[in-house]
């Protein structure tokens, strides 16, 4: 049974081209000025939490940004868009002083890449900027959809409530799912340092539901 997830999890979450990520018909120029002194650039984040231009037209590691402090930046001011403009085509948004930067994704902006553990707590980083962007890792707060095979965990609520977990990490963390309600169920429980804890089975939805995330995984 946890062999057959964790092939799941493996081949299901690295499906490329994802639903989501098609583009609509839509024209912007990268660098326009809606109004003066204003820019609007356009960005697109894949299932692995690299960070694109959107218009690019290779998306690979080579062509990802890789600076840490503009990462930082970048992540920092993530928000759901909520400015009238573009909001079904790119639902998130990072206001960075005068620009105005647009964000589409594979599913989500915020892709959870590495666990590490500093001063007792063990944290999630995310942004590829190391440990400059992280939030507190919470084991009951853990889901995974049967049908695709991802794995999610809480966010802050700026972005939305709910982030990716990339599926290398979503792996090694299946070793220590339980499923007790059968494997065509989410996952009932994860052993973490010995502990054995019981999965909040209902955060994931509340908080789809609460800010209109549109999730390919979801089906929506």
């Amino acid at each position: 049974m946890m062999q057959r997830n964790m092939i799941k999890i493996a081949k299901i979450t690295d499906i490329i081209p994802q639903i989501c990520s098609q583009k609509k018909s839509l024209h912007y120029v990268q660098g326009q000025e809606p109004e003066p002194k204003i820019r609007e650039y356009f960005y697109y984040i894949d299932h692995q939490g690299m960070l694109f231009l959107d218009d690019a037209r290779i998306k690979n590691f080579t062509s990802c940004f890789k600076e840490k402090k503009f990462l930082e930046f970048f992540f920092k001011r993530i928000r759901l868009n909520k400015t009238g403009k573009y909001e079904a085509e790119f639902p998130f948004v990072s206001h960075c002083g005068r620009e105005r930067n647009y964000i589409r994704c594979d599913d989500l902006p915020i892709v959870f890449t590495h666990i590490f553990h500093e001063d007792n707590v063990d944290f999630l980083s995310y942004g590829y900027a190391g440990d400059l962007l992280r939030t507190v890792f919470i084991p009951d707060k853990v889901y995974m959809l049967p049908l695709t095979g991802r794995v999610y965990h809480v966010a802050e609520e700026k972005f939305g409530g709910v982030g990716l977990i990339k599926s290398k990490l979503a792996i090694e963390l299946s070793k220590y799912f339980e499923f007790h309600n059968g494997d065509m169920r989410p996952p009932t429980h994860l052993t973490w340092h010995n502990k054995k804890y019981e999965l909040d089975l209902n955060w994931f939805d509340e908080n789809v539901k609460r800010f209109n995330l549109k999730i390919n995984s979801v089906g929506n």
